[in-house]
């Protein structure tokens, strides 16, 4: 999940609270000015009395040729490091992220170098430090980077068995995002095959849409989260983030605000994409949908063989949640 500090030196109190208002994930300040930015609101500060200490967690290397690169993975195994080009260019990030350097975080003057050092060879640097005096230069770019959606590919998979199981215990998620028609969470009985189930966001005659909700499946299901990694629906609780995604792929996160666990009648449901069967257990209820490719809502009661669901799929296997490379069969 992308990270962003802000480079507040001289203090500057406006801007710090602009980088909290922002959803920035730091600020780096001044010695002695640690104490004055939590009174301001609860965020990282990187000082030398602060929650990150440059020279013990955070070193800065400034790049000036090729010969530097070596140095810098080998800095990014134990710290991390603040990098700053002398003419600043994509050339030595492109080659860092191809030699696997670790921690690498980006010194930025702008939102189109923001940008620029977040898509690079499309992964990307994942941390970036925001330089800028400019508090209305400041609030645009953290708009514009905390709403930008990354993108997660999913397929089409064909429906071909729903089955009622009994009974089971279901989790609700509600989060502190209203959600839009064409939004749901990815849930599954695999890791590495999961549905777009759309959030509570339809209005129907017999409950009023909460379009804050995704009822997701039974508590053994795992779910996407940020990061790229996955979490059992079971063990999510309030405050945790997880990945809301729409029917094109765009994904953003959104944080819990509670977990709803209930016995309810659940059903299973199978799904084929190409020679691979896949699955999922859901609550059996009319207000529970999958998502159609074209982002519509689709009742599980009203599921039959042959429609089209959305799903995200992965070669991959898991361990804790991350992605590993190594054969793992789930049925």
């Amino acid at each position: 999940m992308r990270k962003i500090w802000v480079n507040i030196d001289p203090w500057n109190k406006d801007l710090v609270t602009t980088a909290i208002e922002g959803g920035a994930d730091g600020v780096m300040v001044p010695a002695g000015y640690a104490d004055k930015v939590k009174a301001l609101g609860r965020i990282d500060t990187i000082a030398e009395d602060g929650d990150i200490r440059p020279g013990e967690d955070v070193v800065a290397f400034k790049i000036e040729s090729g010969a530097d690169e070596d140095e810098i993975v080998a800095l990014t195994r134990d710290k991390k490091v603040i990098l700053e080009c002398t003419d600043w260019s994509v050339i030595p990030l492109e080659n860092l992220i191809a030699k696997g350097a670790g921690s690498i975080i980006a010194r930025v003057n702008s939102l189109e170098e923001a940008q620029t050092a977040f898509g690079i060879l499309e992964k990307g640097v994942d941390h970036i430090l925001f330089c800028t005096d400019d508090v209305a230069a400041l609030k645009n770019a953290l708009t514009v980077l905390r709403s930008k959606a990354d993108l997660t590919a999913l397929d089409v998979a064909e429906i071909t068995a729903i089955k009622p199981v009994g009974m089971g215990d279901r989790v609700c998620v509600d989060t502190c995002t209203e959600m839009t028609p064409g939004q749901g969470m990815l849930v599954g009985n695999a890791s590495s095959a999961l549905f777009l189930v759309h959030a509570e966001s339809i209005d129907n005659p017999y409950v009023a849409a909460r379009p804050f909700r995704v009822n997701a499946g039974a508590v053994h299901a795992y779910t996407r989260v940020p990061g790229g990694r996955t979490r059992y629906l079971s063990e999510l609780a309030a405050g945790d983030p997880v990945l809301i995604t729409d029917f094109k792929g765009n994904s953003v996160t959104a944080i819990v605000g509670r977990l709803k666990i209930e016995k309810r009648p659940l059903m299973l449901v199978k799904a084929a994409i190409g020679e691979k069967e896949i699955t999922t257990i859901l609550q059996n209820a009319e207000t529970i949908r999958l998502t159609s490719p074209d982002g519509e809502p689709v009742s599980v009661v009203n599921l039959k063989p042959g429609d089209r669901v959305l799903v995200a799929m992965e070669e991959s296997g898991r361990h804790f949640g991350m992605k590993i490379n190594e054969t793992i069969t789930e049925k």
